[in-house]
């Protein structure tokens, strides 16, 4: 990890993005409670993971690194995403909004307010989507 990213990460943490990881990680456990939610479960734990460090890496669909769909990336991952937006969604990418906003109000916090929209937008339709580095060969390779 380049030193501009490792100290965006740690001024992540300092300044609020431990709270967002936090409530990914307790939408995680409430889908684990369920045992049905189990897949989002791990979903939201792997999300969780990435909304703690997210300088450096970024969402993807699947089909951009395998070349092919799957279950989740296909009709059903649709269902999925529309059941993952009614039981936890709505609020993570509200959550990912509001600090966003708190953000954006300061010139300095304009790099923590843009990953947090990207958050957001990764809140709200989850299933289907990976997390890698932005230095991930295989993004370069499917880029062609």
């Amino acid at each position: 990890m380049n030193p501009l990213r490792l100290i965006l990460n740690l001024l992540w943490l300092i300044f609020g993005g431990v709270w967002m990881a936090l409530a990914w990680m307790i939408a995680g456990v409430l889908m684990a409670i369920t045992i049905v939610g189990l897949p989002w479960a791990r979903s939201a734990f792997t999300i969780a993971r990435y909304t703690l460090l997210p300088f450096g890496f970024r969402a993807v669909p699947r089909t951009m690194l395998t070349g092919y769909g799957d279950i989740g990336t296909g009709p059903v991952g649709a269902i999925g995403n529309v059941i993952w937006f009614v039981l936890a969604g709505w609020w993570l990418a509200l959550g990912h909004l509001l600090t966003a906003v708190a953000w954006a109000v300061t010139i300095v916090g304009l790099p923590f307010a843009w990953a947090h929209l990207k958050l957001a937008a990764l809140a709200l339709w989850p299933v289907g989507r990976a997390i890698v580095a932005d230095d991930d060969p295989r993004l370069l390779y499917r880029a062609w």
